[in-house]
């Protein structure tokens, strides 16, 4: 990441160090017009809440998501890559957000409350400039801690936005548009295991957690649910999995590294497009459509899977089946 940015005659030491510097540059220094050095100017973003193109649009959300949380900080985590200069990279980035809701916008009218979430964003780099995005954050976290129900923000959010035909409509494969990023990952064993997971439980082997799993495993999935040990995992992705039982489910992206003072760690972008047609996390089944992309990112340990951080929007999944059923 030896290049210099159009701005400035800044050098990034690794990718790493530029996506995590740049992040607080935009977001903590309000540094929001290096957006149009950093973002290519026909980026395709991709949130679980819709799809937003060009660099322009980038920068109208973030100022309006400033004016929303004007003291919002995020806390790297860790940055999952793979690539190299010539072809470019691919960054998984992993932070914490935390903010005070102090103006209105997306979430509502101003409430003045605190909150915290985890955000994951893939971002697709070369030559200091993001070109291809997909990015999701805890949503219903955030509004549980503003006071809200994510089932009940998801249908206001519906008629805030002028009701079903005219609100912004939830991302699906449908919409996309190519970005310029083609690549798969890389064939680092660790991503290749931690694959291999995720498809033995979309294949309903639960029975893969105890064996892949150390027990006494941390997990942190949406809406703040965490714990520890099997049971944890096995009851989150049971419920996702029943809710959607007949639903594909795919790997979009795949990373594996073993870094310097880090352990191994992995990270995986997921997708499970189907029929809400099975009782589980999101109650009665409707039958109707549903497309949910995902992130997880894991880290092992001597006993097995030690983390677990594994993210999708469950706002945009209600907003999906309130904009099929009425």
């Amino acid at each position: 990441m030896a290049n210099r940015t159009d701005n400035a005659s800044k050098q990034w030491a690794s990718l790493p160090d530029y996506i995590i510097g740049i992040t607080k540059e935009i977001w903590e220094d309000k540094g929001i017009a290096t957006l149009n050095q950093y973002y290519a100017q026909d980026i395709p973003m991709r949130f679980p809440s819709g799809l937003m193109v060009g660099n322009q649009s980038v920068i109208a959300g973030t100022l309006a998501t400033l004016a929303e949380f004007p003291d919002r900080q995020l806390f790297g985590e860790d940055v999952i890559w793979s690539g190299n200069e010539s072809d470019g990279f691919l960054s998984s980035h992993r932070l914490m957000t935390t903010g005070t809701h102090s103006g209105h916008g997306y979430f509502g009218k101003a409430t003045g409350k605190k909150y915290w979430a985890r955000a994951i964003a893939d971002c697709a780099v070369k030559d200091n400039v993001i070109f291809d995005e997909w990015l999701i954050r805890d949503t219903a976290l955030i509004v549980k801690q503003l006071g809200m129900k994510p089932k009940r923000f998801a249908r206001d959010l519906i008629a805030r936005e002028g009701g079903a035909e005219h609100c912004v409509k939830p991302f699906t494969p449908e919409q996309d548009i190519d970005g310029g990023y083609h690549g798969r990952g890389n064939d680092n064993p660790w991503g290749a295991l931690l694959a291999s997971i995720l498809q033995r439980i979309m294949r309903k082997d639960v029975a893969v957690i105890q064996a892949e799993y150390d027990r006494a495993c941390e997990i942190e999935h949406p809406a703040g649910a965490c714990g520890r040990s099997w049971s944890t995992a096995e009851a989150f992705w049971m419920g996702l999995r029943s809710s959607f039982p007949s639903a594909v489910f795919a790997i979009d992206h795949q990373i594996g590294r073993e870094d310097p003072l880090q352990p191994p760690r992995a990270a995986i972008r997921w997708s499970l497009q189907g029929k809400h047609d099975g009782f589980g996390m999101f109650g009665k089944p409707t039958g109707k459509d549903v497309y949910i992309m995902g992130f997880t990112h894991a880290e092992f340990g001597p006993y097995g899977l030690k983390r677990e951080f594994t993210l999708f929007d469950e706002v945009s999944v209600w907003k999906q089946l309130y904009l099929q059923t009425g």
